[in-house]
């Protein structure tokens, strides 16, 4: 029902079923792990009405098993990528698999998926941190990049009088790199 992806490795397709509605897949050397792909294998839907929370665990310095909530996947978001490098060191959350003796060893973390309600879901706060950059860190590095540009171009800027003639210079008018900037911030925008 599940596959989970590193980078570099090869896709995890048979987790191991702890309970009913619980899976886990082993992430051997996690130290070295970035980011998690987890995804749904296309094979078997979940229940109507269901949905699946995705949680990462590692071992904290005493070895106890630190879980925290990534995400979800449903048959509508059926995948999902979750940066879990900075989490080795925040706190745990509630999680569903509590009750369960998961095997920990000191470099293996697990990524455990809980099917769930999909109302259980959506009132669910995951670790901030898991979230991959999205369209919204897209645009904003874009209107810092375009805003860097204008800057620097209008710092050459020189008066048509301060203008001494080089016929091996090229000189665009400022007002050009200002309306180019200006359409670029509209199309961005929309």
């Amino acid at each position: 029902m599940f596959g989970c992806l590193v980078a570099g490795r090869l896709v995890q397709a048979a987790p191991q079923q702890v309970a009913e509605d619980k899976f886990v897949f082993d992430l051997p050397d996690y130290e070295n792990i970035n980011h998690v792909v987890v995804f749904m294998l296309g094979t078997i839907p979940f229940p109507e009405g269901m949905g699946g929370s995705v949680y990462f665990c590692y071992p904290d310095q005493t070895g106890m098993a630190v879980w925290q909530l990534l995400g979800f996947v449903t048959n509508e978001k059926p995948s999902a990528i979750f940066k879990i490098s900075g989490l080795k060191s925040g706190k745990g959350s509630q999680h569903p698999f509590g009750a369960m003796n998961l095997p920990q060893t000191p470099t293996v973390a697990q990524i455990g998926i809980s099917v769930e309600l999909l109302e259980n879901l959506a009132q669910q706060t995951p670790v901030a941190s898991a979230a991959v950059s999205s369209v919204d860190s897209f645009t904003e590095f874009t209107q810092k990049m375009l805003d860097n540009f204008y800057n620097f171009a209008s710092s050459f800027a020189v008066t048509q009088a301060q203008m001494t003639p080089n016929p091996s210079e090229a000189f665009i008018p400022a007002n050009v790199v200002l309306k180019w900037y200006e359409n670029f911030q509209r199309r961005l925008t929309q």
